[in-house]
């Protein structure tokens, strides 16, 4: 697969200096964040990416629907800024519980994509929801496994509504293997990084540089590409020491780690693990 940054692994980076990182080190793919888009220009990003020959392999982020208001009006922008940067999708974060009830908030989710969908289909773009780690399920994430994405998926063409498998959030699932084979051509986007212990206080900075902890990214990255999914796998990494560290040094370590097949570092070298059936 070809290698994308996410531009949350080098928070503190502008769009021109997160371009410019992924250029000088033959990265192929930029995810790009919609506040640092509109800090610099949603026209003016555009033609960036495009002059420096790189793609945009996801735009973060929309959703957020579980609230009384379901930001549809914020989320159809979203879709018009990811069709102005012919982003390859748009990740929505589906959001949390915000009065305990559970299944409304799940309910939510589905109302709010089945008025964004034709609108997402008729501007060109591919909305992609993610499942979330159930410990966001309060705050953030209440689809918690690629079943229930998939489920959500299903009503509308696999052009249109997919999914985001991010590493961090399903590979702990049991069913992981058999729904990541179903997903198929739902698979918008492949996010890796890695679950590292111990967790830190805020458990969102608790991902680590693929390789430094405990997911199979061997075995789940030939499990996605096994789908015939071609597309990036970006790298999304939130966490205080890695955005603190130069962009060059992050960039440079991470083309060196997708060359490996994201092998796991043990004592500087590394060490495979199985493959996952």
């Amino acid at each position: 697969m070809k290698l994308s940054l996410n531009q949350a692994t080098v928070k503190r980076a502008s769009v021109p200096e997160v371009v410019d990182v992924c250029a000088r080190h033959g990265i192929g793919g930029v995810g790009l964040w919609r506040d640092p888009v509109a800090e610099y220009g949603l026209e003016r990003t555009a033609a960036l990416v495009a002059s420096a020959g790189l793609e945009v392999s996801s735009l973060c982020r929309g959703g957020f629907f579980t609230g009384v208001d379901q930001r549809l009006d914020d989320n159809r922008r979203a879709i018009d800024e990811s069709a102005a940067l012919g982003a390859q999708c748009l990740v929505l974060v589906p959001g949390g519980v915000p009065d305990r009830d559970l299944v409304a908030a799940r309910w939510r989710v589905a109302s709010a994509l089945e008025v964004l969908a034709p609108y997402a289909a008729s501007a060109g773009v591919r909305l992609a929801l993610e499942p979330m780690h159930p410990v966001f399920c309060a705050d953030r994430g209440v689809v918690s496994t690629l079943a229930q994405a998939l489920e959500l998926a299903a009503p509308y063409p696999a052009d249109v509504v997919g999914v985001v498998v991010d590493a961090l959030h399903v590979w702990w699932d049991p069913a992981l293997a058999a729904d990541v084979r179903r997903a198929g051509p739902r698979i918008h986007s492949y996010q890796v990084c890695d679950w590292i212990t111990p967790l830190p206080a805020d458990v969102l900075l608790g991902r680590g540089l693929p390789g430094d902890g405990h997911i199979d990214l061997v075995g789940l990255t030939s499990l996605v590409a096994g789908t015939g999914y071609a597309g990036y796998v970006e790298v999304e990494v939130f966490n205080e020491e890695v955005w603190a560290r130069p962009f060059d040094a992050v960039a440079a370590e991470l083309v060196r780690r997708h060359a490996t097949g994201w092998e796991p570092v043990v004592d500087g070298g590394h060490d495979r693990l199985p493959v996952t059936p």
